[in-house]
């Protein structure tokens, strides 16, 4: 018998670390290849472990709740067979062939290991890595009932030293520390790295956005607070609002509660900051009748043609929000820092900002323009389902341009939104409320929203901003507008 380990895998996307969420499989169980051992999370998703191997559970090395890096064995199983002589390497962070560096002694070289993903449609990251060390949760191994070979998981490889970069020449940094240094518009060359080698960290970027925003403190952090605070909306009954999901228990005599900050939640703070001081943000309202558009949806959800289909009034909205991006184009682009440039998108992918238990994520609909009502119906549902399930996966979070928050499910009227980083606009859609309003001459009861539309005004002036609104609003007035204007 032999004691093989699985580690954890690289499941793309750049990601360093995840997150045990559930285990599967106890110490004694028997495990074939392929069958899911436990559901992690990492900043992005929630995701399913295969093991590639058979055999009996030998030993489990983390507790659920323990954030674990990419390369750590987290679970040991004993095989039988000559195949078996040393520990798997399928599910092992891969070891890229690093840049030339300061020499170091032969036997501290990192040794390249080859592997083939274990997760089907994540790939391989290429990239050499080298992360802090965690430490085991103590009496894991004593409360599986085994002492494990492997309870102590292997450190990753270490690269040589690496000296530091002369002045004029590029900042040694990691790509998603790169991305995070330029979506929150902070120079590499001018932070002052602590990481190993000479390497900038992410502790180092935000370091240097901390002391950019510390002259302006007082304005700077009352800006984003209200609209963060809108965000988080729930997308068609989407249940469990994030601060009551994470909440720990508090003592009756507690005067403060820390709760930590990661996975879902933890992106998403850094997104929104990020996108918060680097798009000039501009929002407009505008408050109109949907009554029509109220009737609408009754008539739709008795029509024997859409029946199974869900029809509610955000689904007339998107369609509304379609056919006003068809009608003013260019507010469907990005903003390309790097070339100063505006990259009009010829498609739209629709985000729907939803609240679920692990945080605020904002799956997307793909080429949402290219839909018809029904199509569109079911892409939303399904959307709704696997975001209250926690699966949406990372390339649903992927290439937005626009997105819709229903901050009305709350019974909130309105508020300012904060962009998803790296699109153009977003929609905040407030309560719909029989008020008084004065159609054809006369004081009369009926159905009443207000519309908040944040964008980003490098790309989008008042004029297209305030034309793309004014033509959402008209088309749920008067509904149809989907017909004729389409």
């Amino acid at each position: 018998m032999t004691i093989r380990e699985f580690k954890m895998p690289d499941v793309g996307e750049g990601l360093t670390e995840a997150e045990i969420l559930k285990w599967y499989v106890q110490p004694g169980d028997t495990v074939t290849d392929g069958q899911v051992v436990c559901e992690v999370e990492t900043a992005k998703a929630a995701v399913e472990l295969p093991i590639p191997f058979d055999g009996t559970v030998h030993a489990l090395l983390f507790e659920e709740g323990t954030t674990v890096d990419v390369g750590q064995v987290i679970i040991s199983v004993q095989t039988a067979g000559a195949a078996a002589d040393a520990p798997v390497q399928e599910a092992a962070a891969p070891v890229a062939e690093a840049a030339p560096a300061a020499p170091a002694p032969a036997a501290e070289e990192p040794v390249a290991e080859a592997r083939q993903p274990v997760l089907v449609g994540y790939g391989v990251s290429t990239a050499s890595t080298k992360r802090r060390p965690r430490k085991a949760p103590a009496g894991t191994a004593a409360q599986n009932g085994t002492a494990a070979p492997a309870a102590a998981p292997a450190a990753p490889p270490v690269l040589p030293a690496v000296p530091a970069q002369p002045v004029g020449e590029r900042p040694l940094a990691k790509p998603p520390v790169r991305k995070l240094a330029k979506d929150l518009g902070i120079d590499l060359a001018s932070v002052v790295p602590t990481g190993d080698g000479g390497v900038v960290t992410r502790e180092d970027v935000h370091a240097a956005a901390a002391a950019a925003i510390a002259p302006q403190a007082a304005p700077a952090a009352a800006a984003p607070v209200a609209p963060q605070a809108q965000v988080p909306a729930p997308v068609a009954q989407v249940p469990a609002p994030v601060a009551e999901a994470a909440a720990p228990a508090v003592e009756p005599s507690a005067r403060e509660t820390r709760i930590p900050v990661k996975g879902v939640r933890k992106v998403t703070a850094q997104a929104m900051v990020g996108s918060a001081f680097t798009a000039p943000h501009v929002t407009e309202f505008i408050t109109l009748d949907v009554t029509r558009t109220m009737k609408l949806v009754q008539e739709l959800k008795d029509d024997p043609d859409l029946a199974g289909l869900r029809i509610n009034p955000l689904l007339l909205i998107a369609k509304a929000v379609l056919v006003a991006i068809r009608r003013n184009p260019d507010v469907n682009a990005s903003w390309d820092e790097a070339a100063q440039e505006i990259v009009l998108k010829h498609y739209v992918n629709l985000g729907i900002a939803a609240a679920t238990p692990r945080g605020l994520i904002v799956p997307n609909i793909k080429d949402a323009h290219a839909k018809t009502l029904g199509e569109l119906s079911e892409s939303l549902s399904s959307l709704v389902a696997t975001a209250r399930d926690g699966k949406t996966s990372p390339a649903d979070m992927q290439n937005g341009t626009i997105t819709i928050t229903n901050v009305g499910v709350f019974g909130v009227d309105t508020g300012t939104p904060i962009l998803n980083p790296g699109e153009s606009a977003i929609l905040a859609v407030g309560a719909i409320k029989l008020q008084p309003w004065v159609h054809k001459g006369k004081v009369k009861p009926r159905q009443i929203t207000t519309l908040a539309l944040s964008f980003d005004h490098r790309l989008i002036d008042g004029e297209l901003g305030s034309r793309f609104l004014a033509d959402i609003a008209a088309v749920l007035e008067h509904p149809r507008r989907l017909i004729t204007w389409s």
